[in-house]
């Protein structure tokens, strides 16, 4: 005689995963024909798909304005839940497949711009001399609270021990001097003194949304250290910009727009190429405000985290 198994309540009342993803995709870009695009699929699937989910659910999940969809009260709650459990999902499917190939993978965890301006450009080098590791990177500027389910082997900030668990190696002390093209100082030869920088075109860098905000350099502290009045500027005088994104700001640097503060671990291959120079020798150096290798306890007999450690030591070492 056959045993009937009782229905599992929790997944019978789960709704379908094809329209809940749908769903999730159409609350990310609040746009039915973007979350389209995004999966793959037309537009009227997703509209079917989250017109069943609404069926399913009994309430509105959007309120619809011609194109544009904007959540309900319902429709935020049920999107909270559900991109967190495909982000889990997604990331424990990919540490499944990464322990089922020949390479081992390291997660680092860095700023987006340490990641684009120096870890992108040394990368290559490393794969060369190490083609059976695969690195992925995390770019965050919040490194003190992650998304659940990452799990970084090795961070790269200016916070030693963020989390329990994990040791930090001092990589470099923060040098900050301003930098431009020098096509902007052809074209501005005044900034070749203090006042001068100090009335020209700024890019700035903002702490917004930033985490280690207490050691924030911008325009106003470091013309400050060379005891310039930065409030002194012209008020009809040229503008400051401020961003958050120091990415931008060096690439608005590059199209000649203005100068910012180049940090110089970051900026050094754009000064050694020459796309860069200082318009000024003056410089702030901070000896005991240290960048860190900080990494899990559990790798310190990790080959693979060895190799990474010993060749990121041997690109920030002077005599290299």
């Amino acid at each position: 005689m056959v045993k009937h198994v009782e229905p599992d309540k929790t997944l019978v009342k789960m709704p379908s995963l094809r329209a809940v993803k749908s769903f999730v995709a159409a609350a990310k870009y609040q746009n039915f024909t973007r979350a389209a695009e995004a999966l793959c699929v037309t537009q009227a699937a997703i509209s079917r798909q989250i017109r069943e989910l609404e069926a399913s659910l009994g309430v509105a999940l959007f309120k619809r304005a011609g194109r544009a969809v904007e959540l309900t009260e319902a429709g935020t709650i049920l999107y909270d839940a559900a991109y967190l459990s495909f982000v889990n999902i997604a990331q424990t499917a990919d540490r499944i497949k990464s322990t089922h190939t020949n390479k081992q993978v390291l997660t680092i965890c860095c700023s987006p711009a340490f990641s684009a301006l120096w870890l992108s450009r040394r990368l290559p080098g490393f794969f060369a001399a190490n083609p059976d590791i695969d690195i992925n990177v995390v770019a965050t500027e919040n490194f003190l609270k992650m998304e659940p389910g990452v799990y970084p082997d090795v961070f790269i900030n200016k916070v030693t021990d963020p989390r329990k668990g994990y040791h930090s190696i001092p990589l470099f002390h923060d040098v900050i001097y301003p930098v431009c093209t020098p096509q902007f100082v052809a074209e501005n030869p005044m900034i070749n003194s203090l006042e001068g920088l100090r009335d020209t075109v700024l890019l700035n860098l903002s702490p917004y949304g930033r985490a280690q905000i207490a050691e924030h350099v911008d325009w106003g502290v470091w013309f400050g250290f060379h005891e310039i009045q930065f409030d002194e500027r012209p008020r009809d005088g040229s503008h400051v910009f401020n961003a958050n994104d120091y990415n931008m700001l060096i690439q608005m640097v590059l199209n000649h727009q203005g100068v910012s503060l180049g940090w110089h671990h970051l900026v050094e291959p754009l000064m050694e190429q020459e796309l860069l120079v200082k318009p000024v020798g003056q410089e702030l150096v901070f000896e005991k405000k240290f960048h860190y290798l900080t990494y899990a306890e559990s790798k310190v007999d990790n080959e693979e985290f060895s190799r990474f450690r010993d060749w990121l030591l041997s690109c920030v070492d002077p005599s290299c």
